[in-house]
């Protein structure tokens, strides 16, 4: 896993358009005490659950992987 240049802020923008897209839909309401690993499983799981990203094998899943896959999704989103 190569990390992005900018990883850190691919990361806080991920985190903040996937929390918009799941409100959006309806199906989550975050909560200000969440913390932000809380936050990057529910977006992780959610964008696979609606095949907006594909899935990590079962064997290779953790937060760090979560959140560098979320990153690249959200480097790819336009500005």
């Amino acid at each position: 896993m190569k990390k992005l240049k900018n990883e850190k802020e691919m990361v806080k923008k991920a985190i903040a358009e996937g929390m918009a897209y799941g409100e959006k839909r309806g199906v989550v309401e975050f909560e200000p005490t969440d913390s932000a690993d809380e936050k990057v499983q529910y977006i992780y799981r959610l964008l696979v659950h609606d095949k907006v990203i594909q899935p990590i094998p079962e064997i290779d899943i953790s937060i760090k992987s979560m959140r560098h896959k979320l990153a690249i999704w959200a480097s790819k989103m336009k500005r």
